[in-house]
């Protein structure tokens, strides 16, 4: 699944879903409701990526993440026009991804529950190292961080009232207006 379904914050969600039965509904939403920051990161390379023939464009936004695009973004930003920096970003991040998977399928019953270490919020501690570093260098950097507040609010106050997942609709959905809202 980590090798042909790239999306490591959706299958995340997917394991709050795995322990009663499956509300594939549900599970189909939050996660294109998780993927849905892929269509912005797409429209912001878009001037780059466009450029590419249609092999080497789906070849980039396959390999798309989180972590390529932060570094991506200032390179391009700067004048840089090799998407070396996003394909291959994204190739060494699909490679761990993948490898560290087939790690913990081997070894994960040696290490047992995954919270005693702390490792359950790497992807917390991931996502909020990311937004922090996207706002360096505007001049309205707190500012800048509203709408992800404000999500982060929402998120997890519905956490305990809306069904497994749904939190992050509700999340995505608060902090997109809030940023509307924020920038007219």
């Amino acid at each position: 699944m980590s090798a042909l379904a790239f999306s490591g914050a959706a299958q995340f969600a997917a394991l709050d879903f795995w322990p009663g039965p499956i509300a594939f509904a549900s599970f189909t939403l939050v996660a294109l409701a998780i993927n849905a920051r892929h269509v912005v990161m797409g429209a912001a390379l878009s001037p780059w990526v466009n450029r590419l023939s249609p092999g080497r464009r789906l070849l980039s936004v396959v390999l798309l993440t989180d972590a390529n695009f932060a570094d991506t973004q200032p390179a391009l930003r700067q004048g840089e026009r090799d998407l070396g920096i996003l394909v291959g970003g994204g190739f060494i991040v699909w490679l761990t991804w993948v490898a560290g998977t087939a790690l913990g399928t081997l070894g994960g019953a040696v290490i047992g529950e995954p919270a005693t270490y702390g490792i359950d919020v790497v992807m917390a501690c991931f996502f909020a190292a990311v937004v922090v570093g996207m706002t360096a260098g505007q001049t309205d950097r707190i500012g800048a961080l509203i709408p992800v507040g404000a999500a982060v609010v929402a998120s997890v106050g519905t956490l305990t009232v809306l069904p497994v997942g749904w939190n992050v609709i509700a999340g995505a959905l608060v902090g997109g207006a809030v940023a509307v809202v924020r920038h007219g």
